[in-house]
């Protein structure tokens, strides 16, 4: 059975999170060139940005129906049983009715079978979707797949949302997407062999011989690689690509990396089999949960940034009704049960203070669990941590070819 779709392997919110986001950007660099503009033999032809005009045209005439289709991944929303509480409250207060289903198991399968309908103009059966920055996201904005979004219809955003997670270099000015939530690259280590990292260079100390990880992925050690040359990956030309290919090869072939990992560091982390790794936020919050003495930091040089998206097809049926959903979920108290159950960097900061007030009601391993949610920096990242961070930087197809062809021969040599 595929991991990503066996409920055993799923123990855990965050981690299941992740390593279902991480393959699914594994999958879209190796097939990149193919998914680049086609889908299922259709071939897409990227449309213009919207004026403001063209948006507000779009939305005069959309009204409420009362009705929302939402497809997410799973295990990314807080649940009671069989019951969803923030969407429960939404209806409470909204009067729309929503069909919620755990449809995206990965980045390009759900992409690959919605564009052949988007770009026919035909219902994909959702109203509201959940992406990853990253290729396939990229490529939904760049075809023209999704709606505009009315901002003056998000003043929850506008009011909530955390600074960095508007304007990202990817939908310029939040046009067609706002976070669900958002998630961190940096270095965890195992304090049981490793004193102190603030340094990406501490990758390259010759001391950890054979017990450094290093991510798969070729955008995630290419932003690393970067990184360590002190350039921005928003910024970096194919000349600074090549410079950091160069350093992670030398790093390779020092014996350094034991091995370059999808999403199974975590385990040999813990191990001792690795003393220091690139590593995902929420999979090291999760270890630290449960009991594992594993620290996590953003390196002095910097950070990866990731964020997962709603974002409304161009064929939704209820686009008001998922417009409001999108908006509803920006209320602290909306988003603190969020955070509480998917222990993920909620992109609504208020919720930190929301969050200790809880604990204050709870007791014992409850009370505990809530104040450790609250005080995590990878779940709430200082100010100075999230200037270091950088996204990933948009590709066209024949960049994201070159950029394979640095990086993967590194991973895979």
């Amino acid at each position: 059975m595929d991991p990503r779709t066996n409920p055993a392997f799923l123990r855990g919110l965050t981690q299941s999170r992740s390593v279902t986001r991480r393959d699914a950007l594994r999958l879209a660099g190796l097939s990149a060139a193919g998914l680049a503009l086609a889908g299922c033999g259709i071939q897409g032809k990227k449309a213009a940005a919207p004026s403001k005009d063209a948006a507000a045209d779009y939305w005069t005439s959309k009204k409420k129906n009362g009705t929302l289709r939402f497809a997410n991944w799973p295990l990314y929303i807080d649940k009671d049983g069989k019951k969803y509480p923030s969407l429960e409250m939404f209806t409470a207060d909204t009067g729309i009715q929503v069909t919620y289903q755990e449809a995206i198991q990965d980045n390009p399968s759900f992409f690959g079978k919605a564009q052949p309908l988007l770009a026919a103009g035909n219902d994909i059966g959702y109203d509201l979707m959940v992406l990853t920055n990253g290729i396939h996201l990229g490529r939904a904005i760049q075809l023209g797949y999704l709606v505009p979004l009315d901002h003056s219809k998000l003043p929850n955003f506008a009011a909530n949302a955390a600074q960095k997670v508007k304007n990202p270099i990817w939908d310029p000015n939040n046009t067609h997407t706002i976070p669900w939530t958002v998630g961190l690259t940096g270095i965890a280590y195992n304090p049981k062999y490793v004193d102190e990292v603030k340094s990406i260079e501490d990758l390259f100390n010759p001391k950890y011989k054979g017990k450094v990880g290093m991510m798969s992925d070729s955008q995630e050690i290419a932003n690393f690689g970067l990184f360590a040359l002190g350039v921005d990956p928003d910024k970096a030309t194919e000349a600074d690509w090549r410079k950091a290919g160069e350093k992670l090869k030398a790093q390779r072939d020092a014996g350094l990396v034991r091995k370059y990992y999808e999403n199974d560091y975590v385990d040999a982390l813990a191990r001792g089999d690795l003393w220091i790794t690139m590593a995902w936020s929420g999979d090291i919050f999760q270890q630290v949960a449960e009991g594992k003495d594993l620290k996590f930091v953003i390196p002095q040089e910097g950070g990866t940034i990731w964020t997962d998206n709603m974002c409304i097809p161009k064929t939704a049926q209820n686009p008001v009704d998922a417009l409001t959903l999108m908006d509803y979920v920006y209320q602290p108290k909306i988003a603190t049960m969020l955070v509480e159950a998917i222990n993920y960097i909620t992109p609504v900061p208020a919720t930190k203070d929301l969050v200790l007030a809880d604990a204050a009601t709870k007791s014992g391993d409850e009370k505990t669990s809530l104040e450790q949610l609250a005080n995590s920096p990878m779940i709430y990242p200082a100010e100075a941590d999230m200037a270091r961070l950088r996204s990933y930087k948009p590709l066209t197809p024949a960049e994201e070819k070159v950029l394979e062809s640095i990086f993967q021969p590194i991973t895979q040599g």
